[in-house]
């Protein structure tokens, strides 16, 4: 580890060199090194709980450009925190159609029981809630995500229970199935390193599937490319009926 990257001791301890050999793994994966600093920082962000200067120099390092350019990408995101974030991330979508089923209430009355305002994290560590924008789940309204799995159809009482079972070291499921895991492993994930859990839960839900099912019993299928341009306006009119 060089003397340049070691400087930052916010957390007392630098980088590990584990973490700097996967940083150089996930750089490795692909034919432009820099393509590979979105899954750096979320692999930075299992080690440290947050996006630390020395992440962000030890990623400059590896892929050959500038700190400001690394800094430029995390501060771009949402996904990257500069705070520490708790075990798990709760993220209420207050979006159009979750905010009028509910979720501006789910919001309001879970920032009230952990007394924490937007982006912020309870006093015991565990829970750090966000208002965030859309999980293309809005026909599971409304939706609540932890650590970027779906929580569907909650209230502002399932809400709470959720968060108390979570803070009490209980075993939560999503409600699509898989159980939650923390708020690191979440971001080791992210960065590429699976946790052998992809098939514990479904993709998505019934509601989101409704459309291909449809499709598949009325033999519905998808033109094949260019085929609507070669039959012309009429036949293409024609096929929609």
């Amino acid at each position: 580890m060089t003397e340049k990257s070691a400087r930052f001791t916010e957390n007392e301890q630098p980088l590990s060199e584990q973490t700097w050999d996967e940083l150089r793994q996930i750089a490795g994966r692909y034919p432009e090194a820099r393509s590979g600093l979105l899954p750096m920082l979320h692999l930075v962000q299992s080690v440290e709980g947050r996006i630390t200067p020395e992440g962000i120099d030890a990623c400059a390092e590896i892929l050959g450009i500038t700190a400001a350019e690394v800094s430029g990408v995390a501060t771009f995101y949402t996904m990257y925190k500069r705070k520490p974030v708790g075990d798990y991330h709760v993220g209420v979508c207050t979006n159009t159609l979750c905010a009028v089923m509910g979720g501006d209430a789910i919001f309001e009355r879970l920032k009230d029981h952990l007394e924490v305002g937007n982006d912020e994290t309870s006093e015991d560590g565990k829970i750090t809630l966000e208002h965030v924008e859309c999980n293309a789940a809005c026909d599971y309204a409304p939706v609540m995500m932890v650590n970027w799995e779906f929580m569907d159809n909650q209230t502002p009482e399932s809400a709470v229970q959720v968060v108390d079972d979570l803070r009490a070291g209980k075993e939560v499921h999503s409600t699509r199935g898989p159980k939650l895991c923390t708020w690191r492993e979440a971001e080791r994930v992210l960065a590429g390193f699976p946790d052998g859990l992809a098939d514990e839960g479904p993709a998505a839900g019934p509601a989101s599937l409704a459309g291909l099912e449809l499709a598949r019993e009325k033999g519905w299928k998808a033109p094949e490319p260019g085929a609507a341009a070669l039959a012309g306006p009429d036949a293409s009119a024609e096929e929609g009926k």
